[in-house]
């Protein structure tokens, strides 16, 4: 559901239980029937749900509904509470090293114990400028802070969307461990950086670099 808007999420949850009209939704979940309207003719369009009977009820699709219970199974049993949804490109001159690259890191980010994995969305390969394009939509949750930064670091998504919660309290020590990882991580780009570039590329750069506060 990460594609999704929150009230179609919430209008999802509700058809879980059982079909219910415009009317029903409308009174249990408290959307303005315009939006609501709108809301479901997307849905149908995404065949997230259909209609059936009268009075007309909308009823989520099986496999909508079969993956709207497994994330709401995941979520009772996951212990951390740092969730994401994140979009990780890329970009090959074929389509077969383009799969092989998404499979290992969708292989990594399964692999590793400090996420929960909801769900990951594998867009399909596009051909555009003689490159070949796609990405992963991967909604998950991080054990902690310091996991948030090593995922951004060694996963790099060119977007990131924080799903909850809407306030963070973090630890002292996890601020820390997530600080350290940050310079060290700085430091070691910099590093590569610097072996790579000439000193007028390096003083070009820092120039665009440091700007004065306004």
């Amino acid at each position: 559901m990460g594609r999704f808007t929150e009230e179609q999420k919430r209008v999802a949850l509700l058809l879980l239980n059982a079909p219910k009209t415009v009317d029903e939704l409308n009174k249990q979940l408290g959307i303005p029937f315009d939006e609501l309207n709108d809301n479901l003719r997307q849905m149908l369009k995404l065949k997230v749900v259909k209609v059936e009977g009268y009075p007309q009820k909308y009823k989520l699709m099986e496999n909508i509904a079969e993956a709207v219970r497994r994330r709401k199974d995941i979520q009772e049993k996951d212990p951390f509470n740092l969730r994401i949804s994140a979009v990780i490109e890329f970009r090959g001159v074929e389509e077969m090293f383009l799969k092989k690259s998404m499979d290992e890191i969708e292989k990594k980010i399964k692999a590793d114990k400090n996420y929960t994995i909801y769900d990951v969305f594998r867009a399909k390969p596009m051909a555009e400028h003689g490159h070949v394009t796609s990405y992963l939509e991967v909604n998950l949750s991080a054990k902690d802070f310091t996991s948030l930064v090593r995922f951004l670091y060694f996963f790099g998504p060119t977007s990131v969307e924080v799903l909850s919660p809407k306030r963070v309290v973090l630890a002292m020590d996890d601020l820390q461990d997530a600080f350290m990882e940050m310079v060290e991580m700085i430091h070691s780009y910099n590093n590569a950086m610097l072996k790579s570039m000439s000193k007028g590329e390096l003083e070009e750069f820092a120039k665009g670099l440091y700007k004065p506060a306004k």
